[in-house]
């Protein structure tokens, strides 16, 4: 009886231990372990590079987007992308909410202080929109007008090194829509925005106008964003050099950015 009950426990027992151990790797329905997760953060109010077709469902897509995808998938990650204020994008890398940031985000000596930027992935300009028939036609115009920017971004900070010889009132926003209706009713004198980003607003709003600031191509290059420290940035970078050398990052950009091939 003895025996009996000691070979029955004994099988019970490696049961919930083969169970246990089951358990602490999650399986896919194949039987093969499940990729590890990486969390992206981005700001998604950035058309192309990251926004939401609220006409077609809640996810966020965009060239930034699908950028992160091709490489994590290629480096055997999978991507989980979460929206927030531009502002609040470098906080969440160093509270670790995030793994890695895209979001047409330019690397600058303060910036560089507290996160890791991979190589440039892509270069953009700025550009001034203001309301068609707006007597602002070049940046000496912005005297004495009201201008916005996303906070946080590198367009305010282009802002801030303008008002230190032209006389203007520099206000902030979280969102790139909400400079533009910041225009639209008469608030705001102009805004600086992203060149792509602006001219999507351009052409579906005959209401506005716009002229691109000269400026430095290093000052205006896109990179991805990690943790100091992170093995992921250089793990990211080999990859973009891949994509640059094969054509895929081009591929990518003539989805997003060739409004011909909409």
């Amino acid at each position: 009886m003895k025996k009996w009950l000691l070979s029955l426990l004994t099988v019970v027992f490696a049961g919930v231990l083969l169970s246990a151990c089951g358990s602490s790797e999650e399986s896919g329905s194949d039987g093969s372990s499940d990729k590890k997760v990486l969390k992206m953060a981005t700001s998604a109010d950035y058309k192309p590079f990251e926004y939401i077709d609220t006409a077609k469902s809640e996810e966020i897509i965009g060239f930034d987007v699908d950028l992160a995808k091709t490489v994590a998938e290629k480096l055997g990650y999978e991507l989980q992308v979460s929206d927030m204020d531009f502002g609040g994008l470098i906080t969440a890398l160093k509270n670790g909410q995030a793994d890695l940031v895209l979001a047409g985000m330019t690397p600058t000596e303060k910036r560089e202080e507290t996160v890791d930027f991979s190589d440039i992935y892509y270069t953009s300009s700025h550009m001034v929109v203001t309301a068609k028939g707006s007597d602002i036609a070049a940046a000496e115009d912005l005297e004495g007008a009201t201008v916005g920017v996303q906070m946080g971004s590198i367009q305010e900070t282009t802002a801030d090194e303008l008002a230190k010889t032209i006389d203007m009132k520099i206000e902030d926003r979280n969102r790139i829509p909400e400079l533009v209706q910041e225009i639209k009713s008469g608030r705001f004198d102009a805004a600086i925005i992203e060149d792509t980003v602006a001219e999507g607003y351009l052409a579906k709003n005959d209401d506005l106008s716009g002229f691109v600031l000269e400026q430095n191509e290093e000052e205006v290059g896109y990179a991805m964003a990690f943790p100091k420290g992170s093995e992921l940035r250089d793990q990211f970078n080999k990859e973009l050099q891949k994509m640059k050398e094969s054509g895929e990052l081009e591929e990518l950009i003539v989805k997003w950015f060739d409004t011909d091939a909409e």
